[in-house]
């Protein structure tokens, strides 16, 4: 994997979990790293220090990415300290599981609004920001392949992003600019482990090729290599990174 020297990663939703390891893997690979966080400070402060403690370079800047100032804001500062933004990870996401004919209304607009239109607000900053020969990867999930019940709005918000991402490809791409969606299946953060009998665990452990969770390293070595030179021919692409279970 080609060094990420003199690059600039601006990852949503970084403050723990997959985030939080994709901007420590970006930051192990020479890049600048913006951690960003809506309510978890103290955990956004953690990783920048554990990255600055390996000699990198990282901020967190506080930005709610469904609220279209704040996304500004996230742009503006990251831009004015380090002096541009080359890579944007989005993965800032909400999971409110719940069959259709239970859900309200509530439910519905919480997932609409963070990850769907969190995602059209970074990428329409990106569009005149992000700088040129750079690259986005937007975080999709593997239940777009699989659907599952409870999961219909969540899958709904991430196949929505996909398609927004293949379209967007097309519209960046005279920058050289290269958008590509990482699809995780299950993987062993505290979110996902949170409220899940041992049982369900290990049945969803079992449903890929591996016979285990991911983890959050397994994603992030992903996300890193796209954001690669070598992999710039790569784009409007939906890669599952769920070993093999859909």
């Amino acid at each position: 994997m080609s060094n990420l020297k003199g690059k600039v990663a601006l990852i949503t939703g970084s403050s723990k979990g997959i985030g939080a390891q994709i901007a420590k893997t970006f930051a192990e690979k020479g890049a600048k790293v913006v951690v960003n966080y809506s309510g978890s400070k103290a955990e956004a402060e953690q990783v920048v220090s554990t990255i600055l403690k390996e000699n990198g370079e990282a901020i967190c800047v506080k930005a709610d990415v469904s609220k279209t100032e704040d996304v500004n804001q996230l742009f503006a500062q990251s831009i004015a300290h380090f002096g541009k933004i080359d890579i944007l990870v989005n993965n800032a996401g909400v999971m409110l599981n719940t069959l259709i004919s239970e859900a309200s209304d509530a439910i519905f607009e919480k997932q609409i609004q963070i990850n769907l239109k969190g995602v059209f607000n970074t990428l329409r900053e990106a569009s005149t920001k992000l700088a040129d020969n750079g690259s986005v990867i937007n975080i999709s999930s593997t239940v777009t392949r699989t659907n599952f019940p409870t999961y219909g709005i969540y899958s709904a918000t991430k196949a929505a992003v996909e398609q927004l991402s293949k379209v967007f490809a097309k519209e960046v791409g005279h920058r050289s600019i290269n958008v590509n969606c990482v699809l995780p299946g299950p993987t062993g953060t505290d979110l996902f482990l949170q409220g899940k009998s041992e049982t369900i665990i290990n049945q969803l452990a079992n449903s890929n090729a591996f016979k285990r969770l991911g983890t959050p390293t397994d994603i992030a070595n992903i996300v890193v290599q796209l954001a690669t030179n070598e992999f710039k021919w790569m784009s409007a692409q939906s890669v599952g990174a769920n070993g093999g279970m859909a």
